[in-house]
C-alpha cells in the first residue's frame, strides 16, 4: 500500500508566535495520527521556481490515514492556534507503492 506525506513549504512567516503555538500542538496531533516526520527546517536550496523556506516533510502509512490526520479534532485545534500566522504551501501526496 502506498505511503502518505504531508508537505508544507512556508512561503511567509508573519507571527513567530503562532507558529510556536502551532508546533507545540500539531507535533502531538501528528504523532498520535502515526504521522513521522523526516524533514522540519533545516537547509533548503531551491530549483525552478521553488522557494528556499522552511520545508516540512512527514509520512504516514496511508495516503487515507495523511488525510485523516489533517481532518483529527487534534490537529485542527493546532490550525488555530496557527490562524493567519504564515503563509503555506500545504498539500497531501500518495508515495509510490
Amino acid at each position: 500500500m502506498p505511503k502518505g506525506y504531508w508537505v508544507s513549504i512556508y512561503r511567509t512567516t508573519s507571527d513567530p508566535e503562532k507558529l510556536a503555538a502551532y508546533n507545540k500542538l500539531a507535533a502531538p496531533a501528528v504523532k498520535a495520527a502515526g504521522g513521522r516526520t523526516f524533514v522540519r527546517g533545516g537547509r533548503v536550496v531551491a530549483y525552478d521556481a521553488g522557494i528556499a523556506e522552511r520545508t516540512v516533510l512527514i509520512e504516514f502509512d496511508s495516503f487515507e490515514q495523511a488525510v485523516a490526520a489533517r481532518e483529527s479534532a487534534a490537529y485542527q485545534e493546532a490550525l488555530v492556534a496557527l490562524s493567519d500566522g504564515v503563509e503555506r504551501d500545504f498539500r497531501i501526496v500518495e508515495g509510490l507503492d
